[in-house]
């Protein structure tokens, strides 16, 4: 639309080979680190960044650890609070855990309507809470992980509306849809100071 950003984004995969080749959308520590070099840079060239966010979380192997992900999902995050520019994340199918929020510390999050964004995956909570993860169902309603909830507590700015059956089924409208949103909190950012972009984050 005729407007430069930096667009940083989870790939999860369609299928079952692409979603291995794609390791489920979960980064390695690399990837966060790669994500806060170009964060940076878009601060540098004063361009805003959007995040697209797919991903049940950081991935949580022995390597990752080994290599510093907490480490890296802690200055990403961080990254994410210092920007002088804007950062417009969407949530565009899972947005799960410190992994999700390494990208998705943001001035506006949109999220579209049949996401979800939480702090741990439902399976997760249950294993925690009532030591049996079949619980799923029960700590995804308690927890509060949908677009609406997340929009009535104040957690996200905007709801994306999705096609009947959800985004997969037509693609070039949900582009679209997403994009008018993505342009439309862009926007509400022109002629603002960086110090203000920052602070109001």
């Amino acid at each position: 639309r005729g407007r430069s950003v930096m667009v940083i984004g989870n790939e999860k995969g369609s299928d079952t080979e692409s979603r291995i080749r794609h390791n489920f959308g979960m980064a390695m520590p690399e990837g966060y680190r790669k994500a806060v070099r170009l964060m940076e840079m878009a601060d540098k060239f004063s361009l805003p960044v959007i995040t697209l966010v797919d991903t049940a979380g950081a991935y949580p192997g022995i390597g990752a650890e080994e290599r510093g992900q907490a480490e890296a999902i802690a200055r990403s995050t961080d990254c994410c609070l210092k920007l002088g520019v804007p950062l417009v994340a969407v949530i565009i199918g899972e947005g799960g855990s410190g992994g999700a929020v390494a990208i998705a510390t943001a001035n506006r999050i949109l999220m579209l309507e049949h996401a979800i964004y939480s702090v741990i995956s439902p399976e997760g909570a249950a294993s925690i809470i009532w030591r049996d993860s079949n619980k799923k169902e029960d700590a995804a309603t308690a927890m509060k992980i949908t677009a609406q909830d997340l929009e009535t507590l104040g957690v996200i700015d905007v709801i994306v509306p999705e096609p009947v059956g959800g985004a997969h089924r037509d693609r070039a409208r949900m582009m679209r849809v997403a994009g008018d949103a993505i342009a439309k909190a862009l926007a509400e950012f022109d002629g603002m100071k960086p110090g203000d972009i920052r602070k109001q984050r």
